[in-house]
């Protein structure tokens, strides 16, 4: 009978939303170049808020409410929905192949994953259960949100768990619109998601919390871990290099849509993939569509594959929007988590459809 193989975790501690985000940008490129082992790693906050990958920060977040309240924005490398962030919540990432997932299709990661992960969180005393496509529920209220970006063969995949979560303030920083919170018919925010402390009766201790995930990720991998204090040398360097990169406005600020297209139309769209927006710039006269910018809460892989889109439907004529984007998914592979090429296609018409209605006076 062959050893375990044996895994790295890391619990690199409360640091600033850049800081994490540059952290991440390490690993997942460190173990594509084989620099970084297979990782669990842990992290918290200071008070941020963190967007998904392809989400716009004028859209989805309270930005002067931010600033006035010190609360940092960044954006994450995965997709997914804009989270709050601070001290009473506890963050979890993979570090991991194809080969130690056993297949590249994202649901199925998801799902390998998430019900570790829930099977960590209810070694604590509460019933977790893994509901797709991307959430962790207890009788179901969401205690855990997840996501994960490929790069080559790698993935991170990572999640959060809520301890001691203030719901006002999560309100307070991000725009929720009425699409995302109608499908669950449900008035308050506060019954949709659900915290530890408010479970168990007081916060548990976050070692024991850590411990709990990383057992459960121990058996559902056949592995063991083996803790480390610090990155290696080689991963520290590149790390110094991607915090200079990832704390700057270029990199939060970079799916707000330019003013210097003129009018914007925008269009919302849930389906099961996600929340959609189409952001398009639309030339009336000639009935062509000049720029489109397509963000939400949603999964694509690699990360580019949203703005070679975007600049494969410049200067497309209006009827002619479909054909593009199925050629596009066509020429072009992707990983989408229960999104497909028509859910595109859909959005984007629907900012169409509002371009092109008249003026009214």
């Amino acid at each position: 009978m062959s050893e375990k193989q044996t895994w790295r975790v890391i619990d690199t501690g409360v640091r600033s939303a850049a800081e994490n985000m540059a952290m991440n940008k390490t690993l997942l490129e460190g173990h594509q170049e084989g620099i970084t082992p297979h990782t669990l790693r842990f992290l918290q906050f200071t008070p941020s808020v963190l967007l998904g990958f392809h989400q716009s920060a004028e859209q989805e977040l309270k930005l002067d409410y931010c600033k006035e309240n010190n609360i940092e924005v960044q954006r994450r490398m995965t997709g997914g929905g804009a989270i709050y962030f601070d001290q009473t919540q506890i963050g979890w990432e993979l570090y991991l192949d194809k080969r130690a997932l056993g297949t590249a299709d994202m649901s199925a990661i998801a799902k390998k994953i998430c019900e570790a992960a829930a099977e960590g969180m209810s070694k604590l005393g509460v019933d977790a259960k893994f509901r797709p496509r991307n959430d962790i529920e207890v009788d179901g209220r969401k205690i855990s949100g997840t996501g994960g970006a490929f790069d080559g063969d790698s993935i991170l995949y990572q999640g959060t768990l809520l301890v001691d979560f203030d719901v006002e303030r999560m309100l307070k920083t991000l725009r929720i619109p009425a699409e995302k919170l109608s499908d669950k018919a449900i008035s308050s925010a506060r019954e949709r998601v659900v915290n530890l402390k408010e479970l168990l009766g007081e916060a548990p201790d976050m070692e024991k919390v850590k411990a709990c995930i990383t057992e459960s990720f121990a058996k559902a991998f056949d592995v063991g871990f083996k803790e480390v204090t610090d990155l290696t040398p080689e991963e520290d360097i590149a790390f110094k290099e991607n915090l200079a990169e990832i704390d700057s406005p270029e990199w939060v600020y970079q799916h707000n849509a330019s003013t210097e297209f003129g009018p914007i139309t925008q269009a919302i769209y849930k389906c099961d993939g996600g929340l959609m927006r189409a952001s398009i710039s639309f030339d009336t006269k000639r009935n062509i569509v000049k720029q489109v910018w397509l963000t939400g809460d949603f999964f694509v892989s690699p990360q580019r594959m949203i703005n070679d889109l975007e600049a494969a439907l410049k200067d497309t004529p209006a009827d002619q929007v479909e054909q593009k984007v199925n050629d596009f998914f066509t020429n072009n592979s992707a990983e989408m988590l229960m999104l497909k090429p028509e859910n595109f296609v859909t959005v984007i018409n629907m900012a169409l459809e509002q371009a092109m209605q008249p003026e009214t006076a």
